[in-house]
């Protein structure tokens, strides 16, 4: 899709810090969560609740009572008096909410549109399926979470997540130490984010976080950064076992499972413009797409994706000035680079998820918000953001920031 009345007020999105499945929010309900998130950030932001007149929540693991998934999520925000869809298309589903909230700006049914993704990997459901034909009337069951890495139900692909990037690391002839390089080059990335007491990442990031037990009074954690992120060398990494016998897919060229939310404010010119922390600082949201390619080749969908939002956009690979992609493997970021000709430093200068963790929902929400601060920085241009999702597909977005 194509856009020219969708905004982003400057400094109107946020991010909480990513936590490590199992770590210091796996106690948190993920849209309770996500609804204080939301909450304090608009009150920082300055920005009353009853500024919005639609929204949408994006998660893909299910919580309890998710079924009131939109309008309960609005609710618990302290905007009861709208509501909207629930939005899960895997580690797609950053760019969906921000493309559903764009589009019902640029058709003009609403002018100020709430997008927020909350997941949390840990503890995922277990769900038991009632098959009354089944033997003796027992039903199926599955771990929402791990048995959905590890295996796809597509027709022809029915292989673990991993699998897609041994795949292409194989067809296109990615070797073990390119990944091995791309893998560091993104951590010693990530550090220009934790540089001057975290500067960059303070421009966007609710934090401290202090997480609550469930009757909200004792205090479980402080969360003021990143929790998970595994120190790399070269040295480190080349010592690593492949996962698979033969293959060239480490623990150290993948990212890992975590917890966090994160929100996008879109809005028509005019009100963008009224809400923007930096009148200076113009963003825009120029163009959407996405794709898929054959069975078990995930890493590879990015490819025709980001022609397509090029192509939606009007622009080319040279225009683009700042790239930030969801990397679950190496082997995403190593293609990539290939196919486009960029140098893999070009993209990613602050880190991404290969470093900091996959929340699902809110992955590409994240580096959507860190690729605006990049550009703000740069002095605006034209940003690209693209990641894979399970079932061998890609999202991508272009956005364009101007400073005056």
């Amino acid at each position: 899709m194509s856009y020219s009345k969708v905004f982003i007020p400057y400094g109107c999105y946020w991010s909480t810090p990513f936590c490590k499945w199992q770590g210091s929010y796996s106690s948190q309900h993920p849209i309770k969560f996500a609804a204080q998130i939301t909450q304090r950030a608009l009150e920082e932001r300055g920005i009353p609740a009853e500024t919005f007149d639609s929204s949408c929540l994006g998660y893909t693991v299910p919580s309890q009572h998710c079924f009131y998934g939109g309008p309960w999520f609005a609710a618990l925000a302290g905007a009861g008096g709208i509501t909207g869809p629930i939005i899960s298309q895997a580690c797609a589903t950053g760019v969906k909410c921000t493309e559903y909230g764009g589009g019902e700006v640029e058709l003009g049914r609403s002018e100020v549109f709430l997008a927020v993704t909350a997941d949390k990997c840990s503890n995922g459901a277990h769900l038991y399926y009632p098959n009354p034909l089944g033997p003796g009337g027992q039903g199926e069951k599955e771990d929402w979470v791990m048995d959905n890495f590890g295996f796809d139900p597509s027709p022809g692909a029915g292989k673990a997540m991993f699998m897609t990037a041994e795949n292409v690391a194989k067809e296109e002839g990615i070797t073990r130490e390119e990944q091995d390089e791309v893998s560091l080059l993104r951590f010693e990335q990530y550090q220009n984010a934790l540089a001057n007491d975290r500067a960059f990442q303070k421009k966007y990031m609710v934090t401290p976080i202090e997480v609550k037990d469930a009757r909200g009074r004792k205090t479980l954690a402080t969360v003021e950064t990143d929790e998970g992120v595994m120190p790399s060398t070269a040295e480190g990494l080349a010592k690593l076992r492949p996962v698979m016998r033969d293959g060239t897919v480490t623990f150290g060229t993948q990212t890992f499972p975590a917890d966090g939310n994160a929100g996008v404010v879109l809005a028509t010119q005019e009100k963008a413009a009224e809400l923007s922390k930096d009148k200076n600082v113009v963003i825009q949201l120029v163009a959407t797409a996405q794709s898929r390619v054959k069975p078990g080749f995930m890493p590879a969908a990015n490819e025709p994706a980001v022609r397509l939002v090029l192509e939606r956009a009007g622009i080319g690979i040279t225009d683009i000035k700042a790239i930030t992609s969801h990397t679950p493997f190496a082997v995403n970021d190593v293609f990539f680079a290939k196919k486009f000709g960029l140098k893999p430093e070009f993209a990613n200068r602050y880190g991404c998820s290969l470093v900091w963790g996959h929340p699902q929902g809110p992955t590409g929400m994240r580096s959507i918000i860190e690729l605006i601060e990049e550009l703000a920085e740069l002095g605006g241009g034209y940003g690209l953001f693209t990641g894979c999702a399970a079932g061998d597909s890609a999202a991508a977005l272009v956005l364009k920031v101007t400073v005056a």
